[in-house]
């Protein structure tokens, strides 16, 4: 059996999935497999690449659409690998990413997640700026990508990927693990690439899909946010008390602004931009006939 499974949901990508496929034949660990999904695609180019697609290494199964989260899942449930590795058709693995993070798990055994740092490509480049995992930092906000190992066994003893939280269930199923105990470990080389496409730059999601999105996260690790109560607290006590330092800044450059109107020199101010006016429309009249090639005597 494969030590790794590396699993690509593939929906309507087919004209990027070679090259996802290629990075991680040019692995410099060697003892995986591919798994690519086709959920469901409703584009004939990816279905016509699909059919008939043979690579080392590389199977491809056919299923209705599940969605991202179900189709992870989908792929996991056929992977024989002991550690599994998510990578989305249209993204690419730098080529020791396998092997780095393989002898970080085969260490480590109380590492459950290890990732790595990233860089963009495509419609935009440079390095994904973000900052390391730390605990409890994670319960505010997701830090951790799509690409990164877990143990398939971990992944049996959760619910797996939500089928119904499109965006969020990377964060979501990166929390299930941590409750189970297990660390987190970044791999401290830009081993991941992340496309950016301008379509996919432009849609995001609403303020309030978002904040439903976060209460779900927190309905579905209830237990993990009340052990950490406390330091939920600080922190949304920290950001009412920027909020009301800001506010009073915000009154104090309006109350500045006001006593600034009412002064003579804001006053003697107004007065010479009203006599200026005049001036400067007939300058700007002039340059503007000048640009035109008309003679001003």
């Amino acid at each position: 059996m494969p030590e790794v499974s590396v699993i690509i949901p593939c929906y309507n990508q087919g004209q990027f999935v070679d090259e996802a496929v290629e990075s991680v034949l040019a692995q410099t660990f060697s003892d995986f497999e591919i798994i690519i999904v086709n959920d469901g695609s409703t584009d004939e180019e990816t279905n016509r690449i699909l059919k008939t697609y043979d690579k080392p290494q590389t199977i491809v199964l056919q299923t209705r659409n599940h969605g991202l989260g179900g189709a992870r899942n989908n792929g996991i449930r056929a992977a024989q690998g002991k550690y599994i590795l998510p990578l989305d058709a249209d993204d690419r693995i730098g080529n020791t990413y396998l092997e780095q993070a393989v002898k970080v798990l085969e260490a480590q055994d109380n590492i459950g997640i290890v990732y790595c740092e990233a860089e963009f490509f495509g419609d935009r480049t440079g390095k994904w700026e973000l900052p390391p995992y730390n605990f409890p930092d994670i319960l505010l906000g997701n830090i951790i990508f799509c690409s990164a190992f877990f143990r398939k066994s971990d992944w049996e003893k959760t619910e797996g990927y939500e089928n119904d939280l499109s965006g969020w269930e990377d964060y979501d199923f990166w929390l299930s693990i941590i409750e189970l105990g297990r660390d987190v470990y970044r791999i401290p080389t830009i081993l991941f690439y992340y496309r950016q496409r301008a379509e996919s730059m432009i849609k995001s999601m609403s303020w309030q899909q978002q904040i439903s999105a976060y209460a779900r996260i927190m309905k579905n690790h209830s237990q993990l946010y009340a052990d950490n109560a406390e330091f939920m607290a600080e922190h949304m006590l920290t950001l009412r008390t920027k909020e009301a330092q800001a506010e009073s800044l915000i009154r104090g450059l309006e109350e500045t602004i006001a006593d600034m109107r009412r002064s003579r020199f804001w006053k003697l101010r107004e007065r010479c931009r009203k006599l200026i006016k005049p001036f400067r429309a007939a300058r700007e009249s002039d340059l503007q006939m000048n640009s035109q090639g008309v003679s001003v005597k």
